[in-house]
């Protein structure tokens, strides 16, 4: 049996699926783990696991030295840490604050905790929440590093990876906003893809394996294109951005042929397009990067 100590002690607020997923990472642990959510009833399985079920906010933040915070937004988390009795309890305690929102929302809140005494870290979970208390997860984290060497043992507990980021506290959110924008904006051209695919006869089995052979050139794409937008190269030698602007246009014209609505492919061709006629035709695909950072 696992002797707990107050250091070992950590609370949940927020109890989704990844809410449930990191308590339940805790419990299995061995850590003494209280867990709240606004909801009542989604606590069941994991009481019957060993945590232990507060009555209320205030009484979760108490209970431990650590509180994780994984609700479905800032305003959320803001509703429950900005109670006057919830506040009360978390000075001279932590927050680690899981949930996903923008890098200023992070700031903001973090200035508040500075202002009433309750030590802050923001972070951000990277990883579906099957691998959470597993090797794969990947957690990051941003925000004082003394505190965040403090409490990595317990938030060790979750699995995988962790990496602070530095003590920019709005620099998890940052990160996480940015790897959203990859996902998010390729999963959108898959689904798009796979739409046209079915216009044309093939099926989204049949398109799988070969889609799947795209993902796998990326990461050496990605490696490349960082290291030109960071030195300034943009180099168009071996594909200019005209071309790509033109296989642009014969996904646009062939969806539309269709009936399937283009508007995200038509966004990217007016990127490739505004590009060109600022005069970088022969740059890479890269340099709409820096167009789009211009102030």
């Amino acid at each position: 049996m696992t002797k707990h100590t107050e250091q070992s002690a950590v609370t949940v607020l927020g109890l989704g699926p990844m809410g449930r997923a990191l308590a339940g990472a805790f419990v299995d642990a061995g850590l003494r783990t209280t867990v709240w959510n606004r909801t009542p009833g989604r606590d069941r399985e994991l009481v019957e696991r060993g945590a232990v079920s507060a009555a209320s906010a205030e009484e979760a933040v108490s209970a431990s030295p650590l509180t994780v915070v994984c609700v479905v937004n800032y305003e959320a988390a803001e509703s429950i840490l900005r109670r006057d009795a919830v506040t009360a309890a978390l000075k001279g305690r932590t927050v680690v604050n899981l949930t996903a929102d923008t890098p200023a929302r992070a700031r903001g809140l973090a200035d508040w905790a500075a202002g009433h005494g309750v030590g802050y870290l923001d972070g951000a979970i990277m990883t579906p929440t099957t691998t959470i208390g597993t090797p794969h997860a990947v957690l990051i984290h941003a925000g004082p590093e003394e505190l965040y060497r403090e409490h990595r043992p317990v938030l060790d507990a979750l699995g995988g990876s962790h990496t602070h980021l530095g003590e920019e506290i709005g620099r998890a959110a940052a990160y996480d906003v940015v790897l959203l924008d990859i996902f998010w904006t390729a999963m959108a051209g898959y689904a798009h893809a796979l739409a046209v695919a079915r216009a044309e006869g093939i099926t989204a089995r049949e398109l799988a394996p070969f889609a799947r052979g795209i993902g796998e050139i990326l990461p050496a794409i990605f490696e490349e294109t960082a290291e030109e937008v960071a030195s300034g190269g943009f180099s168009g030698q071996d594909n200019p951005i005209t071309s790509a602007a033109s296989s642009m246009a014969h996904i646009v014209h062939t969806s539309e042929a269709h009936g399937i609505d283009a508007g995200v492919m038509r966004a990217a061709e007016g990127l490739a397009q505004r590009t060109i006629g600022l005069g970088h035709g022969t740059d890479g695909f890269s340099r709409i990067a820096e167009v789009l950072g211009r102030r």
